[in-house]
């Protein structure tokens, strides 16, 4: 094939993918637009996950007629004018990109009106391509109106993720600007809900409370650190309030969101000794620094920066979230060593972990479970137990050798295949005394939402009771002594953006998340009656070999194994 010219809207199409990703790069990319013209209140409106309909409406400064023919063109800009001003941007955006990337991948419509303009003006734009301007009436401010995100380019459109990925996608980059600006309102309507309303007033305590719920917002560390060229501040969670990965640690440069591996990495160090391993705390940090001192246009996103000195950087992020975090602990004052003890003999000692319930499968046998028809059961002997060690492993003699199980991993096993017998009868419920009221970050109520005919089901009895709030009157009754909070938490630990199961397998997925958390955790001492009741529940079950996600519950040490690691049969 010759080489040739790309006509002008393939080469806008191509471009617009370093720009609009998905629905959510459209939403931050007028956000941003809307923040740069001096609005007080930004409204987005949702339809379809984005793909049918984005409307950004703000009050903002506006454009004249030469501005919002202007806006649309690739490499129109108010924000710069030579490149000397790239050293010392201050505006979220800057490249003149958005608007013409966006109405060449969609059916865009723009209404403005500046103050001192006796009517709005109304650009059209179809395949980057005018087909209307008209006068209209309208208040001041801009609406953006984007329509068919991806109609004419099929491939992008195949692509998009889930549409509750999509929206939860939506919401946190809405979040995002919502902290990043408190004296601005955001108003967050998704197919017909409203998600999130802030206040505007300037009080960023007010929208973390509004993002993580009341109850995690309180407990959160406030970091205020000042130096000569830096100014540090934000929240950082205390070290019992963790998370399985690093998805809520946010960083802002100036008021702008950033993606950025090493200020992570500063804020982990600041924790060290404090966090448990695989465990992230909940993190908003905002930097103010001297625009000459960062450099924002290494990404077309604009979601990347560079720093001029990246270890000072780290350095002071560390200090700082440290010093707040020493600040916020008292120091632990020691009374003496206890004197060590073997697990043996401490079996009969319950000791008490804060905020863990036994629960009742384990405080007393059950009885077994029947074979499943069809089924072959992976059989595991008869066990006689011998200790706990490390409050973490039961160890059990069996004909062929010794056994040591995870009593973790075990239990969750156990009560999985409780829960899945029940799928076969009517969910058994255990009402509360009182119901109890949780209200949960924005994108957790979200996937609460999504699952509450499956959480209903199974034996919860939950309704919604406002924004991000819920009202659970009953839990099933296999989770006799877990707290209703921790239950639904569980619900959405450790859940994968993009899971996706098919609709058959969300149930057992489910039930795999909430008896992960439910289940006796490492550290956790049991009672010989406990670590019996646990091992013959185990013994009953279906796959007694393996925890509902695959990892194994125990580690066979064969009698020919021991005897040539002791030298009785052969070398080792």
């Amino acid at each position: 094939m010759a080489i040739h010219i790309l006509p002008t809207e393939i080469a806008s199409q191509i471009a617009a993918g370093e720009v609009v990703e998905r629905p959510a790069s459209v939403v931050k990319e007028l956000i941003e637009n809307a923040l740069d013209a001096q609005a007080s209140r930004v409204s987005i409106v949702v339809e379809g996950a984005g793909r049918d309909l984005i409307e950004i409406s703000d009050n903002g400064q506006g454009m004249d007629e030469n501005d919002i023919r202007l806006a649309v063109l690739r490499h129109a800009t108010s924000k710069i004018e030579t490149a000397a001003d790239l050293t010392h941007i201050r505006s979220l955006g800057f490249r003149g990109e958005a608007l013409a990337s966006i109405s060449s991948v969609s059916r865009f419509q723009i209404t403005s009106r500046t103050q001192s303009m006796n009517h709005a003006l109304r650009l059209q734009i179809e395949d980057g391509t005018q087909i209307g301007f008209s006068a209209i009436g309208a208040p001041q401010g801009t609406t953006v109106r984007v329509e068919n995100l991806f109609y004419n380019v099929p491939a992008r459109l195949k692509f998009l993720k889930h549409d509750q990925t999509e929206r939860n996608r939506i919401d946190q980059v809405v979040a995002h600007y919502a902290i990043a600006f408190p004296s601005v309102q955001f108003i967050l309507n998704q197919e017909g809900k409203s998600n999130l309303i802030t206040s505007g007033n300037g009080n960023r305590t007010e929208v973390l409370v509004e993002l993580l719920g009341l109850d995690i917002a309180k407990q959160m560390i406030e970091v205020v650190f000042e130096d000569r060229d830096i100014r540090i501040f934000g929240f950082v969670s205390p070290p019992h309030v963790t998370r399985s990965n690093r998805k809520e640690m946010h960083f802002y440069v100036n008021q702008r969101p950033i993606q950025d591996s090493s200020l992570a990495a500063a804020v982990i160090q600041a924790y060290h000794t404090y966090l448990m391993v695989g465990r992230y705390p909940v993190v908003k940090i905002f930097i103010e620094i001297d625009p000459a001192l960062v450099d924002v246009n290494v990404h077309p996103a604009k979601a990347e920066v560079r720093f001029a000195n990246p270890n000072w950087i780290f350095s002071q992020i560390q200090h700082a979230v440290r010093r707040a975090l020493m600040a916020a602990s008292p120091i632990p004052q020691i009374t003496g060593l206890p004197t060590w003890q073997p697990s043996w003999n401490m079996l009969d000692r319950e000791r008490e972990v804060e905020g863990v319930n036994l629960p009742e499968p384990i405080l007393q046998q059950s009885n077994r479970l029947e074979s499943m028809n069809n089924v072959t059961r992976e059989r595991i002997p008869l066990l006689r137990l011998i200790g706990q060690i490390a409050a973490t492993y039961l160890v059990a003699e069996g004909p062929d050798g010794l056994y040591l199980i995870d009593q973790h991993a075990a239990h969750e096993r156990v009560l999985y295949e409780k829960f899945l017998k029940t799928q076969d009868q009517k969910a058994v419920s255990q009402n509360l005394l009182e119901s109890v009221i949780v209200t949960l970050p924005l994108a957790q109520a979200r996937i609460i939402e999504a699952q509450l005919e499956i959480l209903n089901q199974i034996g919860f009895v939950i309704e919604g009771f406002g924004q991000a709030t819920f009202k659970i009157s009953a839990l099933p009754a296999i989770l006799g002594g877990m707290q209703p909070q921790a239950a639904i938490l569980a619900v959405v630990d450790n859940l994968e953006e993009d899971e996706t199961p098919l609709e058959k397998e969300k149930t057992n997925r489910l039930i795999a998340r909430i008896c992960k958390r439910a289940a006796v955790k490492a550290g956790q001492t049991l009672s010989i009656e406990e670590q019996k009741a646990l091992l013959a529940d185990l013994e009953a079950c279906e796959a007694p070999r393996t925890c509902p996600h695959g990892r194994p519950t125990m580690i066979h040490l064969s009698v020919a194994l021991l005897e040539k690691q002791f030298g009785r049969r052969g070398a080792i």
